[in-house]
């Protein structure tokens, strides 16, 4: 459990890049919002408001300090058909539920799981995610005038040049009111964030979602509302990790499940949908200095005063200024030397980084990339670590006894050549089975070894077997049926 002084620090000891970074965030978040409510077929307000909830509550109960988290994509998506057939009110219902299902995934300690990506699937998370996010500026840079080309390297040029002039206001920041300014200025006829939909003009309100309370009710937002909370976890989870390298500051996985579940449990009782950390904006974040809390309470709640107060000035604000950040973003997201590594790296590992990458890209679902990414990692660590595996023998001066020594890992993948390695038809009395440098591991390998043993005996040979290290003996005393009566049989039913 963290102490007092370690999340004090964590809220105060980096404030002024801190609120920088917020409000280079703020801005940032209101056309994402927007669009993410497009998508799951909502009003913006819903996206808006969802967003401000999510971050502000995610800053006190989170446990990635600096991850932004708000509405996004990879759960609208989820939403789409829910709204469409039984309309928002189910959708808050199943915010609500989502939120709850992750708060019990991290009182489960599900956090662990991260443990099991490996560095390859990260890889591959981080530039699939930069390509996404490039890949959703296109919209903004096709059939557009020409100026708008000129606005973006125009902000692609205040972002990576005046940090030479000076780092203590966040370059991206300067390009939003740089650009604000001369479109007010001059009259440039671009796309501003007023384009994008209507902002809210009041603040967000407690209600219940107006639904029945039955059963039926339940069989249709569970489905939908552990799917919303497997995928934003998983984002989350992800996000979280990247945040860690990029910050060096260890983040608790566990408390960040319980932040995104009572964030999301909060936000369907103002009219909001269900969010989870998003990469780009997290990005941002520390692009821009942000290290603590109050960078993501701050994000949250400017965002909130932006739409409700300042509206009219946030919609003249060009959509070219954050398509140059959002560019920014997603050119300082891909690991480039991914690429170079393609050719050092073990095959296995390139295969997992890039079908990572396709998966994403092709489906527009993290999760699955994630998943599958996963799935070839298990299978190539599986297939290296049955190849450490070896069997030698040696046979006595008389011809009459056999001893097998046995090396390296025995389990379901190396079971079948565990048991080819002996010859049964051979005319021995004795046989010895040393696995001293062996590893017992699961069902198969004690059934493998059953059989070897009860095979043996049938032919008439005396088996022994010795050098099991503590973890294979117990596992072998309680699976093991090679000295029950009618074992062989029994092997030979399964």
């Amino acid at each position: 459990m963290i102490s007092f002084s370690a999340y004090r620090e964590q809220w105060f000891g980096n404030i002024r890049p801190d609120v920088l970074a917020g409000l280079v965030v703020a801005l940032a978040l209101i056309p994402e919002a927007i669009a993410f409510s497009i998508i799951a077929g909502v009003d913006p307000k819903v996206g808006l408001y969802a967003s401000f909830s999510i971050a502000v509550i995610c800053a006190f109960t989170g446990g990635r300090p600096g991850m932004i988290s708000a509405a996004t994509a990879a759960t609208a998506v989820l939403m789409v058909t829910l709204v469409k057939e039984y309309g928002l009110q189910y959708l808050l219902a199943t915010t609500v539920l989502a939120g709850l299902i992750q708060i019990a995934a991290g009182m489960l300690k599900l956090g662990y799981v991260m443990r099991f990506v490996s560095r390859s699937v990260m890889t591959g998370f981080v530039n699939a995610l930069a390509i996404l996010i490039f890949m959703a500026q296109l919209p903004e840079l096709l059939g557009v005038p020409w100026l708008t080309y000129v606005m973006v390297v125009a902000g692609l040029a205040i972002i990576y040049l005046f940090p030479y002039v000076t780092k203590a206001v966040p370059s991206p920041l300067i390009c939003i009111f740089a650009l604000t300014a001369l479109t007010m200025t001059f009259g440039f006829d671009v796309r501003t964030v007023g384009d994008m939909g209507e902002l809210p003009s009041t603040l967000p309100i407690f209600l219940l979602p107006d639904i029945p309370l039955n059963w039926e009710t339940l069989r249709i937002i569970f489905p939908v509302a552990a799917a919303v909370a497997a995928v934003g976890l998983l984002e989350s989870l992800m996000t979280a990790s990247i945040v860690d390298d990029l910050t060096d500051q260890p983040s608790d996985k566990n408390q960040e499940c319980i932040g995104q579940g009572l964030a999301n449990t909060a936000t369907g009782f103002i009219g909001g949908m269900a969010g989870c950390a998003m990469i780009g904006q997290s990005m941002i974040n520390v692009k821009s200095g942000g290290r603590g809390r109050l960078s993501t309470f701050t994000a949250g709640a400017v965002l909130l005063f932006l739409i409700v107060v300042l509206g009219d000035w946030v919609k003249q604000i060009p959509m070219a200024a954050l398509v140059a950040i959002m560019i920014m973003v997603s050119v300082g997201t891909f690991s480039w030397s991914s690429i170079k590594a393609l050719r050092t790296h073990p095959r296995s590992s390139s295969i997992v980084m890039l079908a990572t990458v396709a998966s994403v890209v092709f489906t527009h679902n993290l999760a699955i990339g994630v998943l599958v990414g996963v799935l070839l990692s298990g299978i190539f660590f599986t297939w290296k670590i049955s190849q450490i595996f070896r069997v030698t023998s040696t046979i006595s001066d008389d011809g009459k006894a056999r001893t097998y020594v046995v090396e390296g890992q025995v389990f379901f993948a190396s079971a079948g050549a565990f048991n080819e390695a002996f010859d049964f038809r051979e005319a021995l009395e004795q046989v010895v089975i040393d696995v001293s440098g062996a590893h017992i591991w699961d069902i198969s390998s004690v059934a493998a070894l059953d059989m070897i043993v009860l095979k043996f005996r049938r032919e008439g040979a005396d088996v022994e077997i010795i050098g099991l290290n503590q973890a294979s003996e117990t596992i072998v005393d309680k699976l093991a049926i090679h000295d029950r009566p009618g074992a062989l049989q029994q092997l030979m039913g399964h």
